[in-house]
């Protein structure tokens, strides 16, 4: 099969992450793998398997006729058969199918917001949803809104996956300071992560143990990022990296990964977390519950003192730490791995065919 994975970025995200991994899996298998990106390259572009056939399409605004014209060329040209478009990129796919109509379209709903799906736009995605073949929502409750408010009926809930980075080229340098123990937080600088609550039981925990808290993630020159920025460089034992096209050489260093979020649809740091050995401390938003089940700490979003406790909990009892991370290894590899996956997602595409 001739399959387009489309986002609309390659920065550092959930969204573009599996727009990737699904691009590298099916060239590993042998599939002609195609991805575009419309709007802005990012750090992911050094992912990118080689066989894979990639394209930029700079596109600048909404409607954009000449980013239009490059992408229909690109699809006749590539005998493309089926889009699969990640996040906010389905419009110009949308656009695509109302002209030439040769295509599947598939629509992956990456929502990370998925604690306030009463507040999200429905439109115009409700309109154009009758254009999709399938959709795929990354976890349960983006899959029962789907089937409920958009016209497309070809729903299914697909786990995200993780996938082993093969790039030899990558350049890596070890986790700051000297604490005996070392918290990493990975997720951009948007208000939904409520990196604010983490600083806060941070602060909590630092006072009674050595441990340094790491954080990655994308900041995007608002006031938000402006403020945490310098609340990390003024706090002892408070270390941020920015964000990395590749973390788990980073997260191999440390001990706990931790995630504060309000929301969340099913974060990839949660699996990286655990692939890479961490025991997990996470609120209990969007598929976290799912992902972790018994094998990490579930705390209230917004509970500061709630998330201090759990952090101590692992800080003080190595048995519980250790046996908690080599149990969520093992989920993760079971429920979130390329070979669980992938067939799922053939079965997916075979029925829309």
């Amino acid at each position: 099969m001739k399959i387009l994975q489309l986002i609309d970025t390659l920065n550092p995200g959930g969204a573009e992450r599996m727009a990737v991994n699904y691009a590298n899996s099916l060239s590993e298998l042998g599939h002609d793998s195609y991805l575009i990106v419309t709007r802005q390259e990012g750090a992911f572009k050094t992912l990118l398997n080689k066989k894979v056939d990639y394209y930029y399409l700079r596109k600048k605004r909404t409607i954009d006729w000449n980013a239009f014209l490059r992408f229909d060329e690109y699809i006749k040209r590539n005998r493309i058969e089926i889009i699969h478009a990640h996040g906010t990129s389905w419009f110009i796919a949308v656009v695509y199918k109302l002209l030439r109509n040769n295509v599947k379209l598939i629509w992956h709903d990456h929502y990370g917001e998925s604690e306030f799906l009463n507040k999200r736009d429905l439109f115009p995605l409700k309109y154009f949803s009758g254009k999709f073949d399938g959709v795929i929502s990354v976890n349960k409750r983006l899959r029962d809104w789907a089937k409920g408010k958009l016209y497309c009926k070809n729903v299914i809930f697909l786990n995200n996956y993780i996938k082993e980075n093969n790039n030899k080229n990558l350049s890596y340098t070890q986790l700051k300071g000297s604490s005996e123990l070392k918290i990493i937080c990975v997720a951009n600088l948007r208000q939904q992560k409520d990196h604010y609550s983490l600083l806060e039981a941070f602060g909590l925990v630092v006072q009674t143990h050595n441990v340094s808290l790491h954080l990655f993630g994308k900041e995007y020159g608002d006031q938000y990022s402006f403020e945490l920025i310098k609340k990390f460089n003024s706090t002892a034992f408070i270390y941020y990296y920015g964000e990395k096209e590749n973390i788990s050489h980073w997260l191999a260093q440390g001990d706990i990964g931790v995630l504060s979020s309000l929301s969340e649809g099913l974060p990839l740091a949660l699996l990286e977390y655990g692939d890479a050995g961490l025991a997990v401390v996470c609120t209990d938003v969007g598929e976290c519950r799912q992902v972790i089940g018994n094998h990490g700490i579930l705390v209230s979003p917004k509970k500061p003192k709630e998330l201090a406790h759990a952090l101590r909990l692992y800080l003080d009892d190595d048995k519980k730490r250790i046996m908690d991370s080599n149990s969520l290894n093992i989920r993760i590899n079971q429920f979130h791995s390329e070979k669980s996956i992938i067939p799922c997602y053939f079965k997916f595409l075979e029925q829309l065919c």
